[in-house]
């Protein structure tokens, strides 16, 4: 057995770690009421402040000192540790990608929770605050600092703008876990990077056959497209390519004066994503020119605007943060399975270096980002079990076991 599973089965065998456990499960039905009171606070990405300031409120109410509002809307607050141990973060994001209007009331069908929210990030949400309940019911003292709270800016065209501000206002994060909707069996220790641009071709424009001979920007943007759907990308690591939207035009008989489109680019490798995103430069600005030959002119002008950068990253598995999450829910009887890479806010820590996971709050969830999302809290209580043992293995409980987790 190794010294990373031998911390689990002391801590599971604990008596105030098995009244924790306990609360988790009692606290199941809360937890889900909790879960669908602060999914019914519409938080679009950039407009999270009303669910921020209940959240804060819920973070002071369950024991949390200093919780604090950030400039950039994050709300964290921290439970101090019994000595000088690691500062380990433990959140869920405030944001959705619905926008401000959309009905976001539960529904029950089915023994489900319909509702659009309610599992990304509801369920991080609602996990983040049982936790903290729940090793405050059962009076544990852990050695090293736990950050509980949720980011913003998660969704989208957020571009992780909540935990970027968090790693650049402070230095002294050992640790992080990320809680998303999620089985208690799955870990997510590879960040998927992306870069998105938002491309914009213009020109004079003109009527079709009455100023024939002019470049059109939609017909720029077709060669711009063409030539990208034939780029190669390596299989591994995996690096993905996508034109999402396109605009442009005023009618069929108008050269066009202005075309558009957004282009996602993903890799686990930030030198693969690189490569990537220089060719696609490339052929956005050979394009331009392109059309400009054809017609003989220099009217065509390409403004290449960069909206998303997430930054990609990995971890090796033996680090000490995934065998941590392995090992804990292997002492609660499961099979861990180490998922693919995916874009979350762990992305900004594994890219610095920081251990960082993302874990299932637990339940089943289905539809997400769609307005029939749902949630089904049977035994949902195994998913925060998982991260509860996560924590207190990472960070140390006074008397009992030793942090894994390196203090910087």
């Amino acid at each position: 057995m190794t010294q990373t599973k031998v911390v689990f089965e002391v801590l599971i065998n604990n008596p105030n770690v098995k009244a924790g456990l306990d609360f988790l499960e009692e606290d199941n039905d809360y937890t889900t009421q909790e879960q669908i009171a602060l999914t019914e606070i519409p938080a679009p990405t950039f407009q999270e402040q009303e669910r921020g300031l209940e959240y804060q409120k819920r973070l002071i109410e369950y024991g949390l000192k200093n919780v604090e509002i950030d400039s950039q809307g994050n709300v964290f607050g921290v439970r101090p540790g019994t000595g000088n141990g690691p500062k380990l973060v433990v959140a869920g994001h405030l944001d959705t990608v619905f926008p401000m209007k959309t009905d976001v009331k539960a529904k029950l069908r089915d023994d489900r929770i319909y509702a659009p929210g309610i599992a990304d990030d509801g369920r991080g949400l609602s996990s983040v605050l049982t936790l903290l309940r729940a090793i405050e019911k059962a009076n544990i003292k852990t050695t090293g600092d736990i950050i509980f709270g949720a980011t913003v800016g998660e969704e989208g065209l957020g571009d992780l703008n909540g935990v970027k501000a968090l790693f650049e206002n402070r230095k002294d994060i050992d640790g992080f876990i990320s809680i998303e909707p999620g089985s208690p069996e799955r870990i997510t220790y590879l960040a998927t990077g992306s870069r998105r641009y938002h491309v914009t071709y213009t020109g004079t424009g003109g009527h079709s056959f009455g100023d024939f001979g002019k470049p059109s920007a939609i017909h720029a943007l077709g060669r711009a497209i063409a030539k990208i759907s034939d780029i190669q990308t390596p299989k591994e690591p995996k690096t993905t390519f996508n034109v999402g939207t396109i605009n442009g035009g005023t009618s069929v008989n108008t050269i066009s004066a202005k075309a558009e489109m957004l282009i996602d680019m993903r890799s686990v490798s930030p030198d693969a994503l690189k490569a990537l995103e220089d060719k696609v430069i490339d052929i956005l600005k050979m394009a331009a020119d392109d059309e400009n030959k054809r017609w003989e002119t220099n009217d065509i002008q390409v403004d290449i605007k960069l909206v998303g950068d997430r930054p990609a990253g990995s971890q090796p598995g033996d680090s000490v943060i995934v065998q941590a999450a392995l090992a804990s829910a292997e002492a609660l009887g499961f099979e861990p399975i180490l998922d693919e890479p995916s874009s979350t806010d762990s992305n900004v820590p594994i890219s610095l270096g920081v251990p960082a996971v993302t874990l299932g709050g637990g339940g089943k969830f289905g539809g997400c980002h769609t307005l029939e999302e749902y949630y089904d809290p049977t035994n949902a209580f195994y998913g925060v079990q998982k991260i509860f043992l996560t924590m207190l293995g990472l960070v140390g409980v006074e008397n009992v076991s030793e942090p894994l987790l390196i203090k910087k």
